[in-house]
């Protein structure tokens, strides 16, 4: 059976999709092509006519992860105030929800440590959307009256509080990793927080 354009293209953005939210629960290593493509409700065999191989749709899905929850942060930030926004950015960023459903947040959290070892087209991938949080932070960062130099700071911290937060198996120290970042981001704006 055919299928036309528009459907090929529905496919594959449901792979890319059900592909960025397990690789953010599980891991990329942990999930295998055959597990993707039957969360996805399609069967193994069709992956190869979306993809060249499972390293194409990491970097695709590293694209999609990043948009998916910077859109979402974007639109939390940019619906408080100049002189509040980096501190909401971390608020939401840092939060007890953020950590507990990885599925749904950052990628860059989720799978920062695992991307060291795979190709140039993937880093690349998730080079871009690390830029894109840091221009976020940028853009917080200076509405807030701070300076914008402090952005890749800011976004190194949340990455790294966020990672430890989900690290801990005692909820205490996990939570006090989340405080301990939101802290340190609202003392990069002067005007946050």
């Amino acid at each position: 059976m055919r299928y036309s354009k528009d459907h090929k293209q529905e496919t594959r953005e449901r792979i890319i999709r059900t592909a960025a939210r397990r690789f953010r629960e599980d891991g990329v290593e942990a999930v295998g092509v055959a597990a993707l493509m039957a969360d996805a409700g399609l069967t193994h065999g069709g992956f190869y006519a979306h993809f060249p191989s499972k390293e194409a749709l990491v970097a695709a899905a590293c694209a999609e992860g990043f948009g998916e929850s910077q859109r979402r942060l974007r639109k939390t930030v940019e619906q408080r105030p100049a002189g509040e926004r980096l501190a909401a950015m971390a608020e939401s960023y840092l939060s007890p929800s953020h950590r507990d459903h990885p599925g749904q947040g950052c990628i860059a959290a989720a799978i920062g440590p695992e991307i060291v070892r795979h190709t140039a087209e993937t880093r690349a991938a998730f080079t871009r959307g690390l830029r894109d949080l840091v221009d976020m932070a940028e853009a917080a960062i200076a509405a807030d009256g701070g300076d914008p130099a402090a952005a890749p700071q800011a976004v190194a911290t949340m990455v790294g509080a966020l990672i430890l937060a989900r690290s801990a198996s005692d909820e205490a120290l996990s939570d006090r990793f989340l405080e301990s970042g939101r802290q340190a981001i609202r003392a990069l704006a002067p005007k946050a927080g």
